[in-house]
């Protein structure tokens, strides 16, 4: 399908201020007839979107530094993805995978099975949305162990449903008043190297220097045997984890913390879930973040960045667990829509030739080189963290780590007011993350970088909003 819009300008453009006057006019009528339950990171109503570029309603455009929340990673008009949807458009819209078959569907199932870690036989179910991975995962995992309980880690984020509301840790604004949840889920020290868990206690050693992140793993991992040993380990049909927490803050696990899970899995039979649904799909710089860590899932999930923001996630794991659910006991009315499949053999495509992938890891660099030195420069960046294009900055004081969500507030909406759309994130609030397509041109990308450095700078320094604007480099 040949597009009849030309493309977007890749530069930073203020027509208005933000938000313009028609993306006011279209807040109000929003808040006049959807519920207040929906937040906003930023009321601008976009228009068109291309590459590294979001055009609102006003004219303006807007660097994504967001990406739908890791979701448009091959940007958010693919031409590829285009092409597919509408061709299928032309066939049909659906017919229920479990009602008649389809192609696209298999294809997809294949191409998962191929390149999820883990060299053994595997099969796929396909669902909507990230959540319903996580809640089917879990219901495999019962189905073939014959256990109920379900260990999840500190800092989880895993989904809005009731059950996995119960197996994400952040109250606020997640789980608050929506209780109560459901029984049989288990909470276990993670390891954040920046942050232990208190239950994680071996942080300093004899001489009070600081732990290093193998200590902090090592410790972690004796919490949660510790924690198995309490609820009795043979009672746990599976052990949930992201590679990369997520909603948490972006962590990275301190070094051997995800090996030691496996071997822990391993050894008392309990079911490993990889929630690859933020960090997979190349994001990190390899296809699936557990690559990093050398390490598979017995189940990997896929959501997001899978079909390029057509509703589509994935169940990946071994022959034998997702064999054992009854005929019947898996699907979903929309599981596996062919729009969807058609989407995500595009991103696959997209893939194939390792530039995306080399794309990321770009992005890492050019990010690094710019606010990674902040740490050292200011009193307020208490960590500059992640990898490939899922980074971050958490902001808290030297010293006693306090954590600063109120920078983290303010930093981002000065971003927002010139042209740079950035998202906080974290147990605390206090994370800045970074989720630019991996499509994002260099010059853009480091456009972006120059307005979020230069902005923590004006903050940290006590310097108003004006002055950060006037210190921001010009516009096209």
């Amino acid at each position: 399908m040949t597009s009849s819009l030309t493309p977007l300008p890749q530069s930073r453009h203020l027509a208005t201020a933000i938000p313009g006057p028609r993306s006011q006019a279209l807040h109000a009528e929003r808040q006049a007839h959807v519920t207040d339950g929906f937040g906003i990171a930023l009321p601008v109503f976009i228009d068109r979107a291309d590459g590294g570029i979001l055009q609102d309603v006003d004219g303006n455009r807007l660097i994504d530094f967001a990406s739908g929340i890791a979701v448009t990673s091959i940007g958010a008009s693919n031409p590829r993805v285009r092409e597919r949807v509408a061709a299928q458009l032309e066939r049909f819209t659906h017919t229920c995978f479990m009602v008649t078959e389809y192609e696209s569907f298999t294809q997809v199932a294949m191409w998962l099975n191929e390149h999820t870690p883990g060299d053994f036989e595997k099969r796929t179910a396909l669902f909507s949305t990230g959540a319903e991975a996580v809640e089917n995962a879990v219901k495999i995992a019962r189905s073939a162990t014959g256990r109920s309980k379900v260990l999840v880690f500190d800092e989880a984020y895993h989904g809005r449903s009731l059950m996995t509301m119960a197996m994400t840790a952040k109250e606020n604004p997640y789980r608050l008043n929506f209780g109560p949840f459901p029984t049989e889920v288990v909470r276990a020290a993670s390891a954040n190297p920046l942050r232990p868990a208190a239950s994680a206690t071996a942080t300093t050693n004899d001489d009070g220097v600081p732990a290093s992140g193998a200590d902090v793993a090592a410790a972690a991992l004796a919490s949660v045997e510790a924690t198995l040993a309490e609820y009795g380990a043979e009672s746990f049909a599976a052990m949930v984890i992201e590679p990369i927490q997520g909603e948490g803050g972006f962590i990275v696990p301190a070094p051997g913390f995800l090996k030691g899970l496996r071997e822990i899995a391993t050894k008392h039979g309990i079911v490993l879930v990889i929630d690859e649904i933020q960090a997979g799909m190349g994001r990190t710089g390899t296809l699936f973040a557990s690559e990093h860590e050398g390490i598979a899932g017995d189940m990997t999930l896929s959501a997001k960045a899978l079909a390029d923001g057509v509703p589509l996630s994935a169940v990946t794991g071994r022959a034998d667990l997702m064999n054992a659910v009854h005929a019947g006991g898996l699907g979903g009315t929309y599981a596996g829509n062919p729009l969807a499949c058609e989407a995500a053999l595009a991103v696959f495509e997209a893939f194939e030739d390792g530039t995306l992938l080399a794309n990321a890891r770009a992005i890492e660099a050019a990010a690094r080189e710019v606010l990674e030195p902040l740490v050292a420069e200011t009193d307020v960046v208490a960590e500059f963290r992640g990898r490939g294009a899922m980074l971050a900055l958490e902001f808290a004081d030297r010293g006693t780590l306090e954590p600063r969500a109120d920078l983290a507030k303010e930093i981002s909406a000065r971003c927002h007011a010139q042209g740079v759309l950035t998202l906080t994130c974290g147990t605390y609030g206090n994370v800045i993350r970074l989720l630019p397509p991996l499509v994002i041109g260099d010059e853009l990308f480091r456009d972006g970088l120059a307005v979020l450095r230069q902005t923590i700078v004006d903050v940290a320094a006590g310097r108003d909003a004006t002055a950060t604007e006037a210190a921001a480099p010009a516009l096209a």
